[in-house]
Order: structure tokens, then sequence, then C-alpha cells
């Protein structure tokens, strides 16, 4: 079961299904949804998964959860990472140093991260709205990979519509060109003039107001949300973790019971949330270390116990998928470690006042779970061009993790970190760093010239949006988001 982080309002159920939990997942108070416990899984279940598959992995984690979904239909879900580059290893592990290695993490049809969550999450949720004959308007806001992912996962199911929300001009290219070219009979793209924040706090707005929901139940319409503060994309993203430990495992790095640090470039924390979770269902992490960029706001929150925004301006950056200020996971940490009280004490001094600020003990017990350290968008291109001087390729947002390897490891462990994204997503800013140079290449020019100039493989999902025919090409004030979307339900 499930329930909520910032306690309950009275009128909500005191706790709620899996199911129920991702198609309705706005919570009391404007909270999220959480299970009641993590599941406990037995001392030798990594052992007992030493020569799974990664589908076996994620069926038995899934199982461990005990959520309400028919087992057809979850391994209808997981049978998806079929269709990524190499169906027995979604999601490689790769060696580039004696102690550091590379989670590849973006080998799905949108070539980033997302894939690995949205994909399974995308048919869980479509199966369940048609089983229950019930029609949904799936909103995601995106700063460049949560977009696309979701419209190609839910791009003409049974039973739904989507609605997506990106920042003109906050995006790549190609990120941009992968929604706004998408041909979906069920899908809005709407560019909005502002940043991520504003589509994050717009989609949270939304899904709490009780006015937008009676407007689509005239037309027999339900709201829920593919972002991560939707719990079915967490609950995803729990399972790569235990394939990093699993991975090393099989490739006789590390012995079992071995500790290891986990390095994730962060915005929203979902990826480091799946983290910190399957650290606390048994992998053996030593400690959580999250990578941010200019946007520092993760970093001086876990250094110093405060968040605080109050006089921050967004500041876009090379690695866009981090540019955020509001960082919607933090909260199920929070909840987490002070409970649901503390955690509604804490979020209505940040909805107030802009800032709040944990107690000494309260900020001792984050710290025993998470390092954070930020880097620019310099040391970020000299990563990119020495890496691949020694032969690995990463872009902007895995060069990030560089720096939390390099100074935030206290004691000799093996290291895996995460890369969300491959280079085609930000083939400008990868061949800045490789040419040493500050050019403005187009995205197109770029991916060729990394292709051929540096022996790189070119997806033809990526090379092939350029001939695309753009098929949304709205862009909105902010204000008129609900307006837009009403009138994309009407039609």
């Amino acid at each position: 079961m499930f329930i909520e982080t910032r306690g309950n309002d009275g009128v909500k159920p005191l706790e709620v299904s899996f199911s129920d939990a991702i198609l309705n997942p706005s919570a009391s108070f404007g909270g999220l949804y959480v299970p009641k416990q993590l599941p406990k899984l037995e001392e030798n279940f990594l052992q007992n998964h030493i020569n799974s598959s990664y589908k076996e992995l994620a069926y038995d984690i899934l199982k461990a959860f005990e959520i309400d979904i028919e087992e057809e239909e979850i391994k209808k879900a997981l049978d998806l990472y079929d269709n990524f580059d190499d169906a027995s290893n979604p999601c490689p592990v790769v060696k580039v140093k004696e102690d550091l290695f590379v989670h590849e993490q973006y080998h799905g049809p949108t070539r980033a991260f997302k894939d690995m969550a949205l994909q399974p999450f995308g048919s869980i949720l479509s199966s369940i709205a048609k089983k229950r004959d019930e029609k949904y308007l799936i909103l995601a806001a995106t700063s460049g990979d949560t977009g696309p992912a979701a419209l190609n996962t839910f791009k003409n199911k049974e039973n739904i519509q989507i609605a997506c929300l990106y920042p003109d001009g906050g995006t790549s290219d190609v990120q941009r060109l992968q929604m706004v070219c998408e041909d979906g009979e069920n899908q809005k793209i709407i560019g909005i003039k502002g940043n991520f924040d504003d589509a994050q706090t717009a989609l949270k707005n939304l899904l709490s107001s009780q006015t937008f929901k009676d407007e689509l139940e005239k037309d027999g319409i339900k709201l829920s949300a593919a972002n991560s503060v939707n719990f079915g994309r967490i609950i995803f993203q729990i399972i790569y973790h235990f394939w990093s430990y699993i991975e090393l495992l099989k490739q006789e790095e590390i012995s079992f019971g071995e500790k290891i640090y986990l390095v994730v470039p962060s915005g929203n924390f979902g990826n480091v949330l799946g983290g910190y979770y399957a650290k606390h269902m048994g992998v053996p992490v030593e400690k959580l270390l999250v990578a941010s960029n200019e946007n520092n706001i993760l970093t001086e929150w876990i250094n110093t116990g405060v968040y605080d925004i109050r006089n921050k301006e967004l500041i876009l950056t090379k690695s866009p998928a981090m540019d955020i200020l509001k960082s919607s996971n933090i909260e199920r940490v929070m909840f987490s470690l002070y409970g649901a009280k503390r955690t509604k004490e804490l979020f209505d001094d940040l909805n107030n006042n802009n800032i709040f600020t944990l107690t000494e003990d309260e900020t001792k017990l984050l710290q025993e779970e998470f390092s954070a350290i930020n880097s620019d968008d310099a040391y970020g291109a000299k990563i990119i061009k020495s890496y691949l001087d020694d032969g690995y390729l990463m872009d902007p947002h895995t060069a990030t993790c560089i720096k939390a390897y390099e100074n935030l490891r206290e004691k000799d462990l093996k290291t895996v970190i995460y890369s969300t994204a491959e280079w085609t997503k930000f083939s400008p800013t990868v061949l800045n760093a490789l040419n040493q140079d500050n050019k403005t290449y187009a995205d197109k020019e770029a991916l060729e010239e990394i292709s051929s100039k540096f022996n790189a493989t070119l997806p033809q999902s990526i090379s092939s949006l350029f001939e695309a025919k753009v098929m949304h090409n709205i862009i909105i004030e902010k204000e008129k988001i609900e307006e837009e979307i009403i009138k994309f339900i009407k039609d």
C-alpha cells in the first residue's frame, strides 16, 4: 500500500494501492505517494540473481513490492526492453578506469535514461486504464528527456491522451525535434515561454486543481502524470541500481557484500531516489554521490541543510536536464528521514517563503546518505575531451559525475556513474568540447562531424529526425497552459 508524504487531509484515503497511486499521483496537501514500507528482500537476493536477465530481475523486484498488477501485464511491460539495443542487457555497465564504471542508460528508443522507466510504466498505466474502461489525460513536463520518452510510450495507446510541456529554448534541438515531430493522434506538445520549473509547477498545479479535473470530467476524462512525481516512474528506477551491483559481481570486479559508490547527475532527484531505495532494500552502497551543474541547489541543500531559492535565477547550462531549482523527489527522501509532519512543515516553508532549513540533526541524517558537489560547463568540456582521448565518449550530464568521483569518495571503492543520455542528444556541446572551441554548431552538423571524425555510432532514430515533419509548433505564455490543454481535449 501507498501513503502520503505530507500526511492525510481527511478527504483522500489513508492508504491506496499501487494502481491508484499511479493513476492519481497527487496526494494530500500537494504531497506525493510513497510505499508504506519498502520490501524486505531475502539476504541472498542479489546472489540468486547473478545469472538473471534484466527482465527477470525487474520482475522479481516488482513482485516484492506486491503491486496490484496482473503478472501477464507486468511481463508484457518488461518485454519492451527487448526493443533496446541489446535485449539481454538494456543498460550495460562499462569499465572505463580500474575503479570506475559507467552505467549506460541510453540504449532505448529515445536515447535517454527515461526510457528505462517510462517504457514499462506507460504500458502498465494504459493497460489499467483500458481494464477499468477509464479515459486518462497524461501530463508530462520536460527539461528534454521525459517528454520524448513519455510521448513514445503513450503514442496511440487506447484510453490515453498525453499533453507534454517543454520550455521553449530550454532543450537541445534533437530533444525538441523528438517531441514536435511526433505524429500520434493522442498527443499534444506545447512549448512554453519559461523554464522547466515553470513547466513542472504548472503540471503540479493542474494535478491538484479540482476545477481542471471537473472540466476534464465533463468529457469523462481522468488525470495522471508521467513525471517522477508519479511513483510508477520511481519503481522502475530502483531496478537498475540493483543491476549495477549485479553487473560488477558478474564481471568479477567486486565480491559479494563489498560496498560501492553510486554517482548520479541530478536535477529532479528521481534517479538518485531510486538508488536510495535500492540501498535500503539491500544493495551494498557506501554512499550516494550527487552531481549538480551551476544550478547547485541540491549541492547547497545536502551540504548545508538549507534549501533556499529566494534569490536564485535558473541558469541555462550545457547540461539542461539538470537545470532545475525545485526538485520534486527530495520530498520522498525527507519523508523517509523525517516523517510526514515535518515534511509538510518544511514544504509549507518552501511554498510560502521559498526557503526551508533543516535542523543540525536532520542535516546529519541527510549527509549520512548523500554527498554532493557541482561543476560548470568548462569543467564538463574538459572531461568530455579527456575521456574521449582515453577512448570513451560521454554527454555533458555524465561529465558532471566525474567531479563527484574525483572529489567526494572517502574510501577506495569501486564506483558506478550513471550516463543518463547518449552524446547524440547534445552533439553541439560535445563537439565544442572535442574541438576545444566555442563555435555555434547546428545539431545535424555536429552529429555528422562527431560520427565521422570520432567513429561514433549515429542511431537511425536520431539522424532521421532532420527529415521529419514538424507537427506541433505552438509556443504559449505559461498562463495559457490550462486553456490550451482544455482546447486539446475538446477537439
